[in-house]
């Protein structure tokens, strides 16, 4: 089953949130270009890390570097009255990258024979290694880690692979869309995971009390 179409939606949508971020933060185009390709293609890294796949396969993705190139090149250029557009249809689009990467990275472990946990892993790493890198690089705390769900859905697509819930093409595609269907219910509704504060409990850091 081929996800080229899948990858390239997802590869621009991270790419463009990445060059958003690296323009808010205002680096200049080196930090656009730098930050776009971490957002898109960190996750990826990740999961060859993970998965033992060497490195150098990671240069033969030659026509999304081009897309991912050029798409930060034209972000770069807009007018921003047009860059406002994103507002509306980025968590969309996003929710689509997240979807394709985290069921190619959980097909990538299945095809080697890897535990249910590294599909899970490796579905995760894939899906939002990237806005982490992201985040990180640009001084922010990483949204995944304090916003609506993100990461739960990228685990469930690892689950659903991983126990060969979804085999067949078309089981693949329904996968994939109630991935990104979920994804925007949660955002829609504003669902998030427990959270626990101490900033109020006076708990001091380990290091002050050595």
């Amino acid at each position: 089953m081929s996800w080229e179409w899948f990858n390239i939606v997802g590869t621009v949508a991270f790419v463009v949130s990445g060059a958003i971020i690296a323009m808010e933060e205002e680096y200049d185009i080196l930090g656009v270009i730098v930050l776009g390709m971490a957002t898109a293609f960190g996750g990826g890294i990740m999961r060859n890390i993970l998965l033992g796949i060497p490195l150098t396969s990671f240069w033969n993705q030659g026509t999304l570097f081009t897309i991912a190139l050029v798409t930060m090149l034209i972000v770069f250029i807009l007018p921003q009255k047009y860059l406002r557009y994103w507002d509306r249809w980025g968590m969309f689009f996003d929710a689509v990258g997240l979807s394709a990467f985290a069921i190619q990275g959980a097909m990538y472990a299945t095809k080697m024979n890897y535990p249910l946990s590294a599909t899970i892993v490796a579905a995760v790493l894939t899906g939002i290694g990237g806005g982490i890198i992201r985040d990180v690089l640009a001084g922010r705390k990483p949204l995944v880690f304090k916003e609506e769900i993100y990461a739960m859905w990228a685990m469930g697509a690892g689950l659903a692979v991983g126990l060969k819930w979804t085999t067949t093409v078309n089981e693949l595609y329904g996968l994939f869309m109630a991935i990104v269907l979920c994804r925007m219910i949660s955002v829609y509704h504003g669902w998030k995971l427990p959270r626990r504060s101490l900033r109020s409990a006076n708990v001091r850091p380990l290091n002050n009390r050595m």
